[in-house]
């Protein structure tokens, strides 16, 4: 009894999951872009939710996300959490106990929202925060696995696209380690099947300063590309009957579920702009490409009733 006590939540985890790809095998057979997003943590995902309902909803593209933690270094942030999911997660050991299950599936919920379709996750451990990026490639995280399992997923899917956070300097060290892991994962295969790595940030219309980038300290492949422009969505822009809608209303329901970190309810509303820095291990030839996609990504398909 007790074995088959231990094992439910894992019968649980394969159901929910089951119903998940279900749910997804029935969607319609995507001919848009095809695109992979590699993050951290569960939430990560949240600075691009707009271009990601985009590409499923509405280019008929495909969506698949590797996040390369469970988040359980977030317990700090979970004390509203606590009743909702009845559990104290902001004690650590019952934290990092419980976050990896409840995250996991807070990122599935979100996932449905904006359409995502595979997520991998890799399952190593979320330490803490910090900026320094060493901190997980050389102590927490498996990179070697990492590695051999990004270039697998990349292989099997053919993406057009990989998307990553922006290693800016100032950014969580767990942030830039999974973007250096993705680029240097494009880096290693042939050049004619290289997906277009893009680095992900954020910005508003009454932003005073601007994000900034060449490359980080060290790392020549985080040199993004001087001639080529920073592709960007605006999901501000209104529309609907009385130009009364936004796609930050979709950002809002995705970033409702992940309600185990509370700080991350904060962001609703936040900012204008998702922007994507376009990485020089492209190559120039892939810039037109981004600027046809990101034509497409403006285009509002929905017709204004009258009433």
């Amino acid at each position: 009894m007790q074995h088959i006590i231990n094992l439910r939540p894992i019968f649980i985890a394969l159901i929910l999951l089951t119903c998940y790809c279900s749910s997804l095998s029935a969607q319609q057979t995507p001919t848009g872009p095809r695109v992979l997003v590699v993050v951290a943590h569960p939430d990560d995902e949240t600075a691009a939710a707009a271009t990601i309902y985009k590409i499923t909803h509405e280019l008929n593209g495909l969506v698949d996300q590797c996040v390369i933690t469970n988040g359980e270094g977030g317990y700090k942030y979970s004390t509203l959490a606590e009743s909702y999911y009845g559990l104290e997660l902001t004690d650590e050991a019952v934290g990092r106990a419980n976050l990896p299950r409840i995250r996991k599936q807070e990122l599935m919920n979100a996932g449905k929202i904006i359409g995502t379709h595979n997520i991998y996750f890799l399952d190593q451990k979320d330490a803490h925060y910090g900026l320094d990026e060493h901190e997980p490639l050389d102590t927490s995280w498996n990179v070697a696995w990492i590695n051999t399992r990004l270039k697998e997923i990349l292989k099997e899917n053919h993406y057009d696209y990989v998307f990553c956070l922006l290693p800016v300097p100032g950014t969580h060290g767990g942030h830039k380690a999974a973007s250096l892991l993705a680029l240097r994962a494009v880096q290693s295969m042939p050049q004619n099947m290289r997906p277009i790595v893009l680095g992900m940030s954020g910005s508003s219309k009454t932003d005073t300063t601007s994000t900034s980038l060449e490359q980080l300290k060290d790392y020549t492949e985080t040199k993004i590309l001087k001639d080529a422009p920073v592709f960007s969505f605006d999901k501000s822009k209104p529309f609907g009957y009385n130009n009364k809608l936004t796609y930050k209303i979709i950002v809002n329901w995705e970033i409702a579920e992940h309600k185990s970190q509370g700080t991350m309810q904060l962001a609703m509303n936040m900012g204008d702009y998702e922007n994507y820095w376009y990485f020089a291990l492209n190559g120039a030839a892939g810039v037109e490409k981004c600027k046809v996609l990101f034509k497409q990504l403006q285009t509002i398909p929905y017709k204004t009733k009258v009433y």
